[in-house]
């Protein structure tokens, strides 16, 4: 199978011209200087007069917020947050137009900040640089972009939602920005794949409203027809993020491609500030629907018999696990023990701060679950962590996969650094498709986190076999491969492993099976300056012993994985070119041998 790009754009949506305009030979058309009215030091008015499809921004990553009111008639009908450029341009984001019939529309903008460490406000770049056009151009200038992870096709992304499968089609949803590459105006936008490699965009799914922007979720089949929108209607489930934060729904009847609102919203609301990501199961032990919520720091779960109408049951957490930040982005399944004929309950629980090398990570709980209370088999104390990199957050799973799979995607960040990592036509991907099971070691039950057999598509030719201390290199393409490590070891065996190229940039694996341990080394992978938390060692404990490590490499992503999925480390990297020398130094009795495999 050939890898296409890793977002495949809809050309008859957007079709392009960004970086055209950042040269000055866009044939857009710019606003006229008497168009623009400045009323204070903050406040200013813009009317947009000509007929285009998109009003196109230009925005400035460390100028303040600029608060955009959108008025039609006189009156407001989108509101919007964009850091619109005070001296320079970082690039262009698109307002869509094609809602308003052609009509005059007019911005009513507050700017944010210190205006005279700036200038006057009537001396900003972006009054002279604001364009209508009838094209926005999405063609990837991002050398860093993956190639095989999920991306948007521009502006920020951060948490998986409203994930399910139906009809051959995966459907992701994400949290996103549609008007800068950075946090900000959370709405939901939509990608399809009928394989978990190659994605197409889908545009926006779930705009803010009146209740607030649109916060994570999550979504389900409703095969019975429950709620009574339809059989087999798409229900999704979602925090509104307004003065306070309250649960919303909206449902589709074509496939998850449009939402509607539903008119009794809120659903759900709590005096609690930190009320937010439901997640949705069908419970089939008490033939009723479960949502999960994390409200402050714990978990809450609501059980319905329509989708509408939810009853509180009981919470969990509040001396269970960490706690050292804001739980997050919950999710609840039962999985078979391999080896076994048994089935437990799996919570997982997201958390910013508190991760185990700082930031935002995902923990879990085993246990078991009635369709009213978790009960977890752990003691109190223990944390267990799923992924030991630094940029594995907001796992969670699909709704409605055939074969009792449980596919999980996480976000491939950290939010100690997301808004800084170095892209500006996007930031973010998501991190690997791996199927969940849960294993047994020493007593305990464990997570097993294994990739997707999907991924298995990708694999292409040898272009490296070696054990070799001194580093080889090797056709590293694009700098997407896979590399497959067997070892062969004593107890006291190490073995470490270097991706690395011509400027010195490298990722130092070890694996130490006396400590029992892996480790990934990054802090000489490449672009590291722009955060003092990047450039870290992270290790994980290995629970057993790791016959096969798999490598995901991808254009700025390192994903280490067991075969067996014992044991992750998901990190995030920005080489200045792709590492193509691969290493392998053994000792205490250890032999390891790597392969590399191109990408089909």
């Amino acid at each position: 199978m050939k890898i296409l790009n890793n977002v495949k754009l809809n050309l008859g949506r957007y079709c392009m011209v960004a970086s055209l305009m950042l040269a000055g030979t866009l044939s857009a058309h710019s606003q006229r200087y008497e168009d623009i009215r400045f009323l204070s030091a903050h406040h200013s008015l813009v009317t947009i007069t000509q007929q285009g499809k998109y009003l196109l921004l230009p925005v400035e990553e460390k100028a303040e917020i600029s608060h955009i009111k959108i008025l039609m008639d006189n009156n407001v009908v989108k509101t919007l947050n964009v850091k619109l450029a005070q001296s320079n341009v970082d690039y262009y984001v698109p307002v869509d137009l094609s809602d308003y019939q052609g009509k005059p529309v007019c911005l009513d903008i507050h700017t944010n900040g210190e205006i005279h460490s700036h200038g006057a406000l009537k001396g900003y770049a972006c009054w002279k640089l604001m364009k209508v056009s009838d094209t926005f151009d999405t063609t990837n200038r991002e050398k860093w972009r993956p190639l095989y992870r999920h991306t948007p096709v521009y502006g920020w992304m951060n948490d998986p939602n409203g994930m399910f499968y139906k009809d051959g089609v995966y459907h992701l949803y994400y949290q996103y920005n549609p008007y800068g590459s950075q946090w900000e105006n959370m709405t939901w936008r939509h990608s399809t794949s009928r394989d978990l490699i190659n994605w197409t965009d889908e545009g926006v799914a779930i705009a803010p409203d009146a209740l607030g922007t649109i916060f994570s979720g999550s979504s389900v089949v409703d095969h019975n027809n429950t709620a009574g929108f339809g059989k087999g209607a798409i229900v999704a489930f979602y925090t509104s993020a307004g003065e306070s934060q309250t649960q919303s729904m909206a449902y589709s009847t074509d496939n998850g491609k449009t939402f509607k609102k539903y008119d009794r919203n809120p659903i759900l609301t709590s005096n609690v500030p930190d009320f937010r990501d439901p997640k949705v199961i069908w419970h089939r032990e008490s033939n009723r629907w479960v949502m999960v919520l994390a409200v402050g720091q714990e978990m809450q779960f609501f059980s319905s018999t329509n989708l509408k109408d939810w009853t509180y049951e009981s919470s969990f957490g509040k001396t269970y696990g960490n706690h050292d930040g804001v739980w997050e982005c919950p999710d609840l399944m039962k999985l078979s023990v391999r080896g076994t004929n048994k089935e437990k309950w799996m919570l997982i629980c997201n958390i910013n701060p508190g991760g185990p090398f700082g930031g935002s990570a995902t923990q879990y709980f085993i246990g078991d679950f009635d369709g009213k209370t978790f009960t977890c088999e752990d003691e109190p104390a223990e944390t267990k962590w799923m992924d030991y990199g630094k940029d594995h957050y907001a796992a969670v799973t699909f709704d409605n996969v055939p074969d009792g799979r449980h596919i999980l995607m996480a976000w491939m960040s950290n939010w100690q650094y997301a808004n800084q990592v170095p892209t500006k036509q996007y930031r973010s991907a998501n991190a690997i498709p791996c199927d969940l099971d849960l294993f047994e070691y020493k007593g305990e039950t464990y997570v097993g986190r294994i990739p997707s057999k999907e991924l298995m598509a990708l694999r292409g030719k040898v272009v490296l076999k070696t054990s070799a201390a001194q580093p080889k290199a090797f056709n590293a393409g694009k700098g997407v491969y896979e590399v497959v490590v067997k070892f062969k070891a004593t107890s006291n065996g190490k073995s470490t492993l270097v991706l690395s190229n011509k400027k010195g940039e490298r990722v130092e694996m070890v694996y130490d099976m006396k400590a029992q341990t892996l480790s990934v080394d990054r802090t000489k992978s490449g672009e590291t300056a722009f955060s003092n938390d990047f450039g870290v060692v992270t290790t994980a404990p290995v629970p057993g012993t790791i016959k096969t490590l798999r490598i995901f490499v991808d254009k700025s992503s390192v994903e280490v994985v067991d075969a067996e999925g014992k044991v992750s480390l998901t990190n995030i990297v920005f080489p200045n070119e792709p590492y193509n020398h691969l290493s392998v130094q053994n000792s205490g009795g250890c032999k390891a041998e790597a392969v590399v495999y191109g990408t089909n």
